[in-house]
């Protein structure tokens, strides 16, 4: 018989119902906190933009991945084309790693180029080598976007240059931040190098929270005329959090920084993550059938925390669904149901496992059990 349970006696778990209002300049923007998925601030979030130079996340994103499954490596040689020296070169007038027609550059070097230096010529290159050409380097990029579950991201270049078919949202440029650190842990710490020179020319990071923000560290600037002045950040809290934002639209490089730093704090300052189950927790005895032992324990699969702003909290509703009585033998570690959590960001579920292994009782065992069901 399927049972379903409303819990009030687990404990109080903290949870905020409403976040104080906040206000930014920024025309589309998303604050969310990486571990728990929660997005602390939203803003047009879901609304496909320009990114610029934001989208070679996912131009980065391919290099790692061919990085990680030994398709390339760091001391690859990939050779700069005339026609990536011509749309991206120094002579482009955009941004630039100022490479050389003909230049062979190493893949350890180009990373640094698109990453640090956000290099047009540098991401042809990488484009042109990988894939034989920028367009069929894009219809990569569109692909692992579908499996990324990049929902209002379309690419049609690895620069980020103006293009009406080139788009994605800040919740997607969140999403795909978040793949990067979680997927390339070995490569994500170029993002926060400061600089980097290259043919005798040293050039800055842009990103202004490595320079003013503690435990910033990543992640990608963008701007162009069509998308204003852009930012997809990261940074690691105090307390052990890790935040992701995503700030487009400013009308300048100020507006970026005053902005990305006001939002950063907000999230920093207000916000704090709690365990509200944690792994092991025992949850409900549920009753065994022809089992050695009445009852076997559930408990909680894994910990389960949220984000909740400080000084507005509340207790949360719980939901246990199951089936009982289960029947002998329970093997240890078996799911039995789950526990489904409310919160303001929606249910989230949590499965319910047997903490202990039950062995079905024999003949004599089983007559017993039916004869006191009867009498039940």
């Amino acid at each position: 018989m399927r049972k379903i349970l409303f819990l009030s006696g687990i404990g109080l778990l903290a949870l905020s119902l409403h976040a104080e209002a906040f206000e930014t300049m920024a025309k589309n923007a998303l604050l969310m906190d990486a571990e728990t998925g929660y997005v602390i601030y939203e803003k047009d979030a879901d609304v496909p933009m320009p990114p610029a130079s934001m989208s070679k996340l996912m131009t980065a994103y391919m290099i790692f991945d061919a990085l990680k499954s030994g398709k390339i490596t760091m001391e690859d040689e990939f050779t700069t084309s005339e026609n990536a020296w011509r749309k991206g070169g120094a002579k482009s007038g955009s941004s630039t790693m100022f490479l050389n027609p003909y230049e062979k550059v190493k893949v350890k070097d180009l990373l640094r180029g698109i990453i640090v230096q956000s290099g047009n010529d540098a991401c042809i290159v990488a484009a042109e080598n990988m894939a034989g050409t920028e367009e069929a380097f894009a219809e990569l990029m569109n692909e692992k976007a579908k499996e990324l579950g990049l929902k209002n991201s379309t690419f049609a270049n690895a620069t980020g240059l103006p293009d009406e078919n080139h788009k994605m949202s800040a919740k997607d440029l969140a999403i795909l931040a978040q793949a990067l650190i979680n997927n390339f842990p070995e490569y994500y710490p170029i993002y926060s190098e400061k600089s980097f020179t290259h043919n005798g020319i040293k050039q800055g990071n842009r990103n202004p929270l490595l320079y003013t923000l503690d435990g910033a560290d990543g992640l990608k600037t963008g701007h162009t005329k069509a998308s204003g002045y852009g930012l997809t950040a990261s940074a690691k809290t105090p307390d052990g959090r890790r935040l992701i934002m995503v700030l487009n639209g400013m009308k300048s490089m100020n507006e970026r920084r005053e902005e990305s730093q006001k939002l950063m704090n907000w999230g920093i300052v207000g916000f704090e993550n709690i365990t509200v189950i944690k792994k092991g927790q025992a949850i409900e005895q549920i009753p065994v059938w022809l089992g050695t032992q009445e009852t076997v324990q559930a408990v909680a699969a894994e910990d389960f925390k949220t984000t909740v702003q400080k000084g507005r909290k509340s207790v949360t509703d719980m939901k246990l669904i199951y089936n009982s009585p289960v029947e002998a033998p329970v093997q240890k570690g078996q799911k039995l149901g789950t526990l489904i959590v409310s919160t303001v960001s929606g249910n989230h579920g949590v499965d319910l496992i047997a903490a202990e292994s039950v062995e079905k009782v024999g003949y004599f065992g089983k007559i017993k059990h039916i004869l006191l069901s009867l009498f039940k």
